[in-house]
């Protein structure tokens, strides 16, 4: 609705002219917004990445220790469980050790006899009422009833497991009731703030790895990705399968990560021009792996692509499907939805 300005107020002129500046003012912040919002699409290009070497690889503690049990006895009490944090010297469990304390009885009461004996001995020689040999019977005897005490005072002491690091249980091996056995394990013990990952090099490519000496961690099931601070190459090969063992050890204190998760180690061997997309620009269904490619006027046709192994920044290698130059859509799930409306036919 129009109204004429000859029926407007006077001074209402200026007022109206004043307001139209203030409202559209406004229009650049909206535009702002919208230029803020996430890229919907990505045009695909070749680009210099790493090239690596993949290797499956398992992740374990740096400093991981299982306590077994050094006496025979019945299991009485369990104070940890698994995922619990434990002080170094902290007590674990306790053993039925009244066989380890019988013994230990024994053994003192020998020592007290053999000292006696030792004492009376030494007064009888020093008055030449026995002969040297006499005394040195009655000290061989005090010593060996003295190693004797000392060993069984530490068969006691195993009777209660403590934990030989600061950490987290990985593991509790017995239940309580249960039979220990010397060489037994008890508990698993490992200290989260080391992590390190461990990999089999095949023998014809050790040269060429250690020559170039980085590499980087990659988590499949997160597609996480993980710098190695330092790479470890054993210097020994398996003679069975021919392989070795190489050490990479991640930063300290990394949240997700735990003993026994699967990893794979690639190791940077050389760089190279690789067609790459994002991994949310790739769709898959059972067997089908494809894309949705936008053509000039924002339409979006599905195509069937074949892809690699994840290069450094966390993009997938394109092996076939898409040219380099071509858009294709971040959001796979909107535009098979937008494809099957009406209003995109």
């Amino acid at each position: 609705m129009t109204i004429p300005t000859r029926f407007l107020p006077k001074g209402s002129l200026l007022l109206l002219t004043a307001l139209v500046s203030v409202l559209a003012g406004f229009v650049p912040a909206s535009i702002s917004f919208a230029a803020d919002a996430p890229a919907t699409s990505v045009v695909v290009q070749l680009r210099e990445v790493d090239l690596g070497f993949p290797v499956e690889a398992t992740v374990e503690a740096v400093h991981q220790a299982t306590v077994a049990a050094q006496i025979a006895g019945r299991v009485l009490e369990v104070r940890v469980d698994v995922g619990q944090r434990v002080k170094q010297g902290e007590l674990l469990m306790r053993l039925d050790a009244r066989e380890a304390a019988g013994s230990d009885a024994s053994a003192r009461a020998t020592l007290a006899q053999a000292s006696a004996a030792y004492e009376r001995t030494k007064n009888l020689h020093a008055q030449k009422f026995v002969s040297q040999a006499a005394l040195d019977q009655a000290a061989a005897a005090w010593k060996a009833a003295q190693g004797t005490a000392a060993a069984s005072g530490a068969g006691v002491s195993h009777g209660t497991v403590t934990a030989p690091i600061a950490g987290i249980v990985a593991q509790r091996h017995v239940e309580p009731g249960e039979m220990a056995t010397p060489g037994l394990p008890l508990v698993t013990v490992f200290d989260p703030k080391g992590m390190r990952v461990i990999a089999s090099l095949p023998q014809y490519k050790l040269a060429e790895l250690k020559k170039a000496g980085r590499a980087r961690i990659e988590l499949p099931e997160t597609g996480r990705w993980i710098e190695v601070q330092r790479v470890e190459i054993l210097p020994t090969v398996d003679a069975r399968s021919h392989t070795a063992t190489a050490r990479l050890y991640l930063p300290e204190n990394i949240e997700g990560v735990v003993p026994g998760m699967f990893a794979r180690a690639h190791f940077t061997v050389g760089k190279a021009q690789k067609l790459t997309v994002p991994p949310a620009a790739v769709m898959r269904r059972g067997e089908v792996t494809a894309v949705y490619v936008l053509d000039d006027k924002g339409g979006a046709r599905l195509r069937q692509v074949r892809v690699g192994e994840a290069v450094s920044g966390g993009e997938l290698e394109v092996l076939a499907g898409i040219n380099a130059g071509e858009r294709v859509s971040l959001t796979p799930a909107k535009a098979g939805i937008d494809l099957k409306t009406p209003a995109s036919r």
